[in-house]
């Protein structure tokens, strides 16, 4: 008898669900299959709007010689890059951060750098940015740099993303809005008031997903963004909005409904489309273009891989997570594929906290949401489903979460209070991760070297510090070069 339960137990054992669950850690850290593939879904869909998002912002950019990118095939190949980077990150880091364009990153690529190269140079210049990151992530400098950043700025790296990823939110929502003045810039809706419809199904996910969360249902995110979508489907369905472009009243990215087969050959064009002869501009100006790359792209991911790993439970005292070498290097991947692929670096997306927030707390929930990315590729239309504003209620919940680190930072020394404070305000203000760890960083180490408390900074943030004074004057620089 105890021989036969012997056998059961290293059948078990050997079982393929066994082996996942040993290789991802999921009962280990107290998740389960269901909650990770409810976390994977989660993420998918609050990520889902970058399949149509990047492809507008870059199919917006035209370059030196006046080309401009396909957007289907830009549409495509986000998907592709955004599904093979997150089962891959998912696979060796076995952290549940989802991979994407990064918005920062092409948008620069889009408004800046194609005005001086042409897309397949852009592209080219990506790949070199990618390559550095990994270069600093495999020698160890990059966890070094890691290392040095005091708790105080990773915790208030944590809060600034909740900001931001709440500001976002409200943006895409409309339920935050340019005033087109100076004074104040931004107001609530139109007029000072909630208006259109798709912004009143925002605020009503919005409530709906709140009460689910505090009432701790399980699966309440992705239960409030289903239910926001159906709602959204047939008031579209009723009303024909359509979308903003067409009626003010109308729907952002996506509009709820279905036009068309929802089956499509994907157009993978772009993918190699890429060109390293830089010959049209001077050593100078690549130079500088690498820089800001690699400047945006080195610190928005150590954010937001810090701010995620602290909301999942993963990361320790000092703001170190499981794994973080070797999620740095892929991060770095990240941004040599998206550049191979044409599809602007990839990189951790803050989305990710959204499944995080359904419970996700292994890799296993990136190869969910990667595969549902590849699928993406064929059913572009279903992707499009989920329009912004529910997405962005699920966005707002994870930023008031993620707002709730501020309770261990302690707040009574001004050396330690103007840089979390500048962290956490200049992200959200400036729509920028990496703006806001820089003015937290040169805060820091101003502020502690003329207080007399110099030795409690690290020789390598004097090092950042210093290359962050030159990421924000690199405009007056770059003209001075120039002249």
């Amino acid at each position: 008898m105890a021989e036969a339960q012997q056998v059961t137990d290293e059948q078990q054992q050997a079982s393929p669900r066994g082996g996942v669950d040993r290789f991802f850690k999921i009962t280990e850290r107290g998740s389960t299959f269901g909650t990770e593939v409810r976390g994977g879904l989660v993420t998918f869909v609050t990520m889902a709007y970058i399949v149509i998002l990047n492809p507008i912002i870059l199919t917006s950019g035209v370059d030196v010689e006046g080309n401009t990118l396909s957007f289907p095939a830009v549409s495509a190949v986000t998907a592709l890059t955004a599904g093979v980077m997150t089962i891959l990150f998912g696979l060796v880091s076995r952290l549940p951060f989802g991979f994407a364009a990064g918005l920062g990153i092409n948008a620069f690529l889009a408004f800046s750098v194609v005005g001086q190269v042409t897309w397949p140079e852009a592209m080219a210049l990506v790949v070199i940015n990618g390559v550095l990151i990994v270069i600093l992530a495999a020698t160890g400098l990059r966890r070094m740099i890691f290392d040095a950043v005091p708790v105080e700025l990773k915790l208030a790296i944590t809060v600034g993303i909740g900001l931001f990823i709440a500001f976002i939110g409200f943006v895409n929502s409309g339920f935050v809005t340019s005033t087109g003045s100076s004074s104040p810039p931004v107001g609530l809706g139109i007029g000072g008031s909630v208006v259109t419809i798709p912004t009143l199904i925002f605020v009503v996910t919005l409530v709906l997903t709140g009460v689910l969360v505090a009432a701790k249902v399980k699966g309440g995110l992705l239960i409030g963004l289903v239910a926001g979508t159906v709602i959204a489907v047939v008031v579209e369905a009723v009303w024909h909005l359509g979308a903003a472009t067409d009626n003010p009243g109308g729907w952002g990215l996506t509009v709820p409904t279905l036009d068309g087969a929802p089956f499509g050959i994907p157009d993978l064009s772009l993918v190699g489309a890429i060109s390293f002869d830089l010959g049209r501009v001077g050593a100078v100006t690549i130079v500088m273009l690498v820089f800001t790359l690699l400047f945006t792209n080195f610190f928005d991911a150590m954010g937001t891989m810090t701010g995620l790993s602290r909301e999942a439970g993963l990361a320790d005292a000092q703001g170190d997570f499981p794994r973080l070498k070797s999620a740095l290097v892929v991060e770095g991947v990240g941004a040599i594929a998206g550049g191979l692929t044409s599809s602007s670096s990839n990189t951790v997306f803050i989305e990710s906290g959204a499944g995080i927030g359904e419970g996700a707390r292994t890799g296993f929930a990136n190869v969910v949401t990667g595969l549902m990315f590849l699928l993406a590729m064929f059913f572009t239309p279903l992707t499009q489903i989920v329009p912004t504003e529910v997405a962005a209620a699920a966005l707002v919940i994870v930023g008031a979460l993620m707002m709730a680190q501020i309770k261990h930072i302690d707040l009574t020394d001004f050396r330690v209070l103007l840089p979390v404070f500048l962290t956490v305000a200049v992200m959200p203000m400036t729509y920028s991760i990496a703006n806001g760890i820089g003015a937290g960083f040169v805060a820091w180490v101003l502020v502690h070297a003329f207080s007399g408390h110099a030795k409690r900074i690290h020789w390598l943030l004097w090092v950042v510090a210093a290359g962050f004074v030159l990421f924000f004057a690199r405009g007056p620089i770059e003209a001075a070069l120039g002249a």
